[in-house]
């Protein structure tokens, strides 16, 4: 690597680094006026925003403009509540910490890393950064070197809102990467694959930095015998299908009762041409149907179907590809084994596998010889059968009767991967606290009783109160600590006053 380049990136660490402990001292409505500076930079950039996405994913302006939502509901969410956030916690107090004051003090991490993937890189590159500003930290985002166009964008959306100490942007390649990830962050972000989220939790060790990590995945769909088939099908095909199936939490495969096997597939595959083909234009002359990022990714999804084929898998609705235009054809897989490498390599494409399953037994051992999931689904009108599946599996988040809507819809719950899938949460106020330092404080009240009996030489009345707590709870009701607190305050004043 160039000594520029890594003067560069020791540069931009060296001055949030500098700026990061004055953050800690700025008020709520700072932190507020920042974010609505970049969201309103973010805006008013739409249009450079869209014409990066149609030329790096054929994106049309609907499917961009659900990111920029994303960033929008983050923005507005955070304002709300930052200035609640921010407050001290008082914490209830217990027998061990009678008459003293105990609390929670939130402070920023200090500087935080965002390596951002490509396949929706506003909403990667500016949501978990929206956190990281709300905590009071200083940020710099990496956004990926496959969508060069909105790095780009999105280098000139923050100059124009932060002050380059505070939140800056570094674009570059692998070796920019690499360089990032050899100075000293504080936290740091990764939405991506397995094989780059092994390198940072690598590099994040040798400065013991915290990690978020959301890697994606199998993410199973579970189709049951009393789901409604037309309703299930329409929403997998669009489910599977946005972003051309580049979104780490798209339904993988469908694990589909056998009674409703053959009547799922053909209404899938009416539903995708009835969406993607309207008219039978064809689907890489549909505007609303994106493509593969670059002929790497092509090349490897094209491998992942043509394995499966020449194994005795059946593709249907395999209508071309043409790796010029970096365009493949939606495809339903069936007839699959598990020694095939579409089993057991996630697709991120726009393909999805079916496998038929009888008893639930079997959707639990398909599952279960994979990583656990970043996402799991669970189509079905039974109550019992929705239940028994959640109860039975684990994953990082589940939908019943949908999917795709976890995502950038709630501020109020969590997202992330469990294990392979991810580390940490992220989401309104998960990632302000994944950003914090969740600093706990005692501050000493009257003394209770003897102070002194607590240091050695130990009395033989403390040596007795000590072994008595083995045969009586140590924890006491809440009702109970604060009368003894506030019996404690009352006595304290009376003995000053004498």
């Amino acid at each position: 690597m160039p000594d520029n380049a890594i003067s560069d990136v020791q540069s931009a660490f060296g001055a949030l680094a500098a700026r990061a402990p004055s953050l800690i001292e700025e008020t709520a409505q700072q932190r507020i006026d920042r974010l609505q500076r970049l969201l309103k930079e973010t805006l008013a950039a739409r249009e450079e925003i869209r014409e990066a996405a149609r030329g790096e994913l054929g994106l049309c302006d609907t499917d961009v403009d659900q990111q920029l939502l994303m960033v929008k509901a983050e923005v507005e969410f955070a304002c709300k509540h930052l200035a609640e956030w921010m407050k001290a916690k008082p914490v209830k107090g217990s027998l061990m910490t009678l008459a003293k004051k105990s609390y929670i003090r939130y402070e920023p991490k200090g500087v935080v890393l965002n390596l951002a993937t490509w396949n929706a890189p506003y909403a990667i590159g500016l949501v978990p950064s929206i956190g990281a500003l709300a905590a009071g930290n200083a940020v710099l985002l990496k956004p990926s070197e496959l969508a060069p166009q909105s790095a780009e964008v999105l280098a000139k959306i923050v100059a124009r809102a932060c002050e380059p100490d505070v939140f800056t942007v570094l674009q570059g390649g692998p070796e920019i990467a690499q360089e990032l990830l050899a100075q000293p962050f504080n936290h740091i972000f990764y939405i991506g694959g397995h094989q780059v989220g092994r390198l940072v939790m690598k590099a994040a060790a040798d400065h013991f930095a915290s990690v978020t990590l959301e890697m994606g995945g199998k993410n199973p769909t579970i189709i049951d015998a009393s789901a409604d088939i037309e309703a299930t099908a329409r929403k997998i095909a669009w489910g599977r299908l946005s972003n051309a199936g580049q979104v780490c939490i798209a339904p993988e495969y469908a694990l589909v009762h056998e009674s409703v096997k053959q009547p799922f597939t053909e209404a899938l595959v009416r539903a995708i041409n009835e969406m993607y083909n309207p008219g039978d234009i064809g689907f890489e002359a549909n505007p609303e149907y994106p493509c593969i990022i670059n002929e790497r990714h092509f090349d490897r999804i094209a491998g992942l179907l043509d394995d499966a084929a020449e194994k005795g898998a059946t593709l249907i609705g395999s209508g071309g590809r043409n790796r010029e235009t970096r365009f493949i054809a939606p495809t339903v897989v069936t007839d699959v084994t598990e020694d095939m490498r579409i089993m057991q390599e996630e697709i991120f494409g726009p393909a999805i596998v079916i496998v038929g399953w009888s008893e639930r037994e079997e959707v639990l051992a398909t599952i279960r010889r994979r990583p656990k999931p970043l996402a799991l689904y669970v189509y079905a009108r039974e109550r019992e059968a929705i239940d028994w599946f959640i109860t039975h599996t684990t994953s990082g988040s589940t939908v019943v009767n949908n999917n795709m809507i976890q995502s950038g819809t709630n501020a109020n719950l969590p997202f992330g991967g469990v294990n392979a899938s991810g580390i940490g949460r992220i989401g309104g106020h998960y990632t302000f606290l994944e950003c914090s330092n969740q600093r706990s404080i005692i501050e000493e009240g009257p003394p209770v009783g003897d102070p002194g009996m607590m240091f050695p030489p130990y009395s033989d009345k403390y040596k007795k109160m000590m072994g008595s707590m083995f045969d009586r709870p140590i924890v006491v009701p809440d009702a109970v600590v604060s009368g003894i607190n506030g019996l404690i305050k009352v006595t304290s004043v009376f003995k000053r006053k004498g």
